[in-house]
């Protein structure tokens, strides 16, 4: 006789457990959630796709296929790998990992990561580029979403001059 004894499950709690597993199962697919560890990634274009047009888009783009034409956007777009984006491109902030055609005007950055290619000007007001990268162009760094206004050190003040009298 040992000195501990498995309590052995009895026939309520194994069909107790039955239940439970013909429970989960009764879900349907559609309800289930799926997490795509992309929280900021809103839409993309996959692999394989092919797109010619006009794109505007909020939130995070990420683009792993071939596109062709102009995207504008105060947001973010992020080029895949393997993607081929041949576009001008006027956009909050750019990253690039594929191949992208075309001049790049961005209100925030650009950055080119290996093994990024960029065929194109750049214009903003923020640039990276990894080592290891293709930039063919050139690159005008200035605050594209700056509005004429204020300067930046306001002159001095005027003294108050006392008149003679």
């Amino acid at each position: 006789m040992g000195l501990f004894k498995r309590d052995e499950p009895t026939l309520p709690s194994m069909a107790n457990n039955a239940r439970e597993k013909q429970k989960t199962k009764e879900i349907p697919k559609k309800e289930r959630a799926v997490s795509l560890k992309t929280d900021d990634i809103t839409t993309i274009l996959g692999k394989g796709s092919e797109f010619e047009g006009k794109l505007q888009f909020e939130g995070t783009l990420r683009i792993e296929g071939i596109y062709s034409g102009e995207i504008k956007s105060d947001s973010v777009l992020v080029v895949g790998e393997g993607a081929k984006v041949s576009a001008e491109v006027d956009i909050g902030t750019i990253i690039i990992n594929g191949e992208v055609n075309g001049n790049v005007r961005a209100k925030q950055c650009v950055e080119i990561r290996k093994p990024g290619k960029l065929v194109g000007n750049i214009q903003s007001p923020c640039l990276i580029i990894e080592q290891g990268v293709v930039f063919e162009g050139s690159c005008k760094m200035e605050n594209i979403s700056a509005k004429p206004g204020k300067p930046a050190f306001p002159a001095e003040p005027e003294k108050n001059k006392k008149e003679i009298e």
